[in-house]
């Protein structure tokens, strides 16, 4: 009676927003933010401590918003502050804010059988980006199957060195926070006191490789990995998998490379490292660029032209529909391609001989000069209220807009309306800097769609 009462008339959160008339980024947006109001509840309260006292409002709030966002940030040290309750919060924020809260629960009613209205489906597309609705169903499956399996295997691996390391407790439950941050993007963890993260493993090629493997996995995006799953039968890749493939090797391997040449003789980095050491942690930071937020040595410690290439890795990202942030890596070759396209005097961007949608580079442009102005509020507002360096403020707030979690350090310093505009900045990050906007301004559907606006002319460059 009950079953058949939820599928003819579901009460879902799909056909109260289809009432409410709401878009869905303005819903992905409010349910990360549901998310975050209810980690900050939860890191707030004694038993998340190891003292047992009560933890401040805006450390819980920015504790919350850098774990849901998937970012890395943290204004008090994970292992030391937070209790192993506080810990477990922190890790299943990351797991439900790296997969998307409406894709989950998507997940959860299309195995249980309960009928999806159009309106989740919708919203659900948006989520996880992908381009139709007749692929969906499939996609939520392979989003959460295939984490629940990378992670898992990611952990059992961590766990041989881990283990031995930490005991038998501590060293399976830092071989999942780990696995799962890593492949959320998130760069938060639970191994060392202090804000050291892999530094004490720069030397373990196991460590390096599987949480390489498990950045770069969950960075790809789960559009490429349904493409992937179905090459046999269709015998060709999209355009957006060979984009995101094809960009990610050139910019894992450039970074690693630049990494490489820049610190090779900086001992506070990987000078003292031994040749294959060096070879390794310069693709291990190459790849933490890209959103993950793991480090093998003190970031601040970088020469300010690595720290510079830094924010323009960061600032790219990953690929759409991935755990990762950044303007992503397709927004990027967009642009590459639209400028190539200029300076050849052709009249449409083309990419691996496609042409692309008008409307297409239109919001890949849009996407990197919000991105750019966001930074650049954020950068002001730590220089204003803070005695830091320019590059270090920049380095900070590109850092969280992209998503990725890497610091000189100056995060726990920092004032408290900084910490304010990270936690913007982040949660803008991580929901889409035009679902953001897109969530704020837009309040009923345009119907002005048929006027017809006279042409103008202006002259530029």
């Amino acid at each position: 009676m009950n079953k058949k009462s939820v599928r003819s008339n579901p009460h879902t959160l799909g056909d109260d927003i289809a009432k409410k008339h709401l878009h869905p980024a303005k819903v992905i947006t409010l349910s990360f933010i549901m998310i975050i109001i209810l980690g900050t509840f939860l890191l707030c309260l004694p038993i998340s401590s190891r003292t047992g006292e009560f933890t401040g409002l805006l450390d819980s709030l920015f504790t919350a918003t850098t774990s849901t966002c998937v970012t890395g940030l943290i204004v008090v040290d994970t292992l030391q502050h937070w209790s192993f309750f506080g810990q477990a919060v922190i890790l299943l924020l990351i797991q439900v804010g790296g997969l998307g809260l409406v894709s989950l629960t998507t997940f959860f009613f299309i195995v249980l059988r309960h009928k999806v209205g159009i309106s989740r489906l919708n919203i659900a597309q948006e989520s996880v980006g992908s381009g139709t609705l007749q692929t969906l169903n499939s996609l939520i499956k392979i989003v959460v199957g295939s984490t629940v399996v990378i992670e898992l295997l990611g952990a059992i691996v961590l766990s041989t060195q881990f283990i031995p390391e930490y005991g038998l407790k501590r060293g399976i439950w830092t071989a999942i926070f780990t696995s799962v941050s890593a492949y959320c993007n998130a760069g938060i963890d639970v191994l060392t006191n202090g804000f050291k993260s892999l530094s004490d493993f720069s030397e373990n090629p196991i460590v390096l490789i599987t949480i390489m493997l498990l950045i770069v996995t969950g960075g790809l995006g789960f559009i490429v990995f349904q493409d992937l799953l179905t090459y046999k039968k269709r015998k060709k890749l999209m355009l957006h998998t060979r984009t995101v493939l094809f960009a990610t090797a050139v910019l894992i391997l450039f970074g690693a490379i630049a990494v490489f040449a820049l610190e090779y003789t900086n001992n506070k980095t990987i000078g003292a490292m031994s040749l294959p050491n060096k070879i390794v942690n310069s693709f291990f930071q190459s790849i933490s660029y890209r959103t993950a937020g793991f480090c093998t040595f003190n970031i601040a410690d970088m020469n300010i032209v690595s720290k510079t290439l830094g924010c323009v890795f960061m600032f790219i990202g990953a690929a759409p529909g991935s755990t990762g942030g950044g303007i992503k890596i397709t927004t990027f070759m967009i642009l590459v391609m639209t400028v190539v396209a200029t300076v050849k005097n052709r009249s449409e961007t083309v990419l691996f001989h496609r042409r692309v949608d008008y409307r297409v580079v239109y919001k890949a442009l849009s996407i990197v000069f919000l991105g750019i102005v966001v930074v650049c509020i954020t950068t002001g507002v730590l220089l204003i209220e803070n005695s830091i360096s320019l590059v270090d403020s920049v380095y900070e707030s590109v850092s969280a807009f992209a998503t990725v979690g890497l610091s000189t350090g100056i995060t726990p310093a920092l004032g408290s309306v900084s910490k304010v505009a990270l936690i913007i900045t982040m949660l803008i990050g991580r929901c889409g800097i035009i679902s953001f906007f897109i969530a704020l301004t837009l309040h009923e559907q345009n119907n002005h769609k048929n006027f017809v606006i006279p042409e103008g002319e202006i002259i530029v460059g």
